[in-house]
């Protein structure tokens, strides 16, 4: 199941294809292309648990005669398997045994059956002593939760990990696990812990049966921007080397982040809107896709205020190439959800900016906890007086 240097794991290749078969936003020309590959992908492997599953969701036409030919094939395979299994316990070494359980997971694995690849994969556990091939099942339990996206198997698979490193590991193995890790991350909202994960990856990624190297750095780049402040973006990705090996390859992504860095805002805008369809229609990103436009432009708009204490709401429309009115709604919409702190004078034009005072801040929460600890004590006390 893992995928060669520079191949993406056949499986995950599948789930982004199903992906996209179900998008609406796709054109119904890609969507035949995606579906005559998904169909070809099914009948090679003999998938015959997802065949089933696409048949009732009608996503692919039932054909009785494929679905016998396919049970027939698995189940000729697998008494194969089972009889080797059989061989190896009998006949051969331990090592010998490992492998023909291996097998059958990986078996199970490819035609999708992913409770019986799960069980499988814990019977070859028992049998496997080395951690760094423990660590290897973990990985195949991994890329089954992130087929189908279960949120919980990858959770618990990453503590699993997390827990064999203690025993040892080595440092490849440690640098895979955190792409998945920060794949993860960004799956379920913490661009900024994903940013981290990936930035530390970044001149170690031999993670290929995730995704390719290119789509690493496009997720690398796009949870950075939010997360990062200024000067950290620039030393750890504007003039990241491994990013500008490869970020001229990836449409609009370059504009995207030298922009944002260099206050070119009609230019940001411009390639942000060439990037928005890669963001929807990336099967990991889409879900959080309304909220990545926001966080990007409370990002660009609190860069572009820093640098004012009051500017015209004219002169901050000029510079990102949009109407006034457009600007003016996007920026009460941002004010009265507290991401930009500044105020809007409508009769003079003007936008006013009004930081908060970082020390003030402090004092009133220092006050705040004070006063509530006091409470609790006060509590306690008349307890104990009881």
């Amino acid at each position: 199941m893992e995928g060669e240097e520079g191949s993406q794991q056949p499986q995950l290749v599948l789930a982004d294809k199903l992906f996209l078969l179900r998008q609406p936003d796709v054109q119904d020309i890609d969507k035949v292309r995606y579906k005559e590959d998904v169909f070809t992908h099914v009948k090679e492997n003999d998938m015959v648990p997802l065949y089933e599953t696409l048949v009732a969701d009608s996503v692919l036409d039932m054909d009785r005669a494929l679905l016998d030919s396919m049970r027939a094939k698995t189940e000729d395979e697998l008494n194969k398997i089972d009889e080797k299994i059989a061989d190896a316990e009998e006949n051969l070494g331990e090592s010998e045994v490992r492998e023909a359980h291996l097998a059958k997971s990986l078996f199970f694995i490819r035609i999708g059956d992913k409770e019986k690849a799960l069980e499988h994969l814990k019977i070859t556990e028992t049998k496997t002593v080395a951690v760094g091939q423990k660590m290897d099942l973990v990985f195949y339990t991994l890329q089954l939760g992130f087929f189908d996206m279960d949120f919980d198997l990858i959770s618990k698979s990453i503590d699993k990990a997390k827990n064999l490193f203690e025993e040892g590991g080595d440092w490849e193995r440690k640098n895979r696990l955190k792409v998945y890790e920060g794949l993860y991350c960004m799956s379920t909202r913490n661009f900024k812990k994903a940013a981290k994960l990936f930035l530390d990856s970044i001149s170690t990624f031999t993670t290929y049966e995730l995704f390719p190297y290119d789509t690493f750095i496009f997720y690398t780049v796009l949870t950075s921007i939010i997360s990062l402040d200024r000067v950290s973006l620039k030393q750890k990705v504007v003039d990241a080397p491994e990013i500008l090996t490869v970020i001229g390859k990836i449409p609009y992504l370059s504009e995207f982040l030298n922009s944002l860095y260099d206050c070119r805002y009609k230019s940001f805008f411009s390639a942000f809107a060439g990037l928005t369809e890669q963001i929807k229609l990336d099967r990991y990103l889409h879900p959080h896709f309304r909220y990545y436009m926001r966080e990007v432009r409370t990002v660009v708009y609190s860069q572009f205020l820093e640098s004012y204490k009051s500017v015209t709401i004219e002169a901050m429309a000029k510079a990102f190439g949009v109407t006034v009115d457009f600007i003016d709604l996007e920026l009460s919409r941002f004010i009265a959800s507290g991401k930009l702190h500044c105020k809007i004078d409508k009769v003079a034009g003007v936008l006013e900016t009004n930081r908060p005072d970082a020390k003030n801040a402090l004092y009133q929460a220092t006050i705040k906890q004070g006063d509530f600890l006091l409470n609790r004590i006060q509590k306690l006390s008349r307890v104990i007086d009881l």
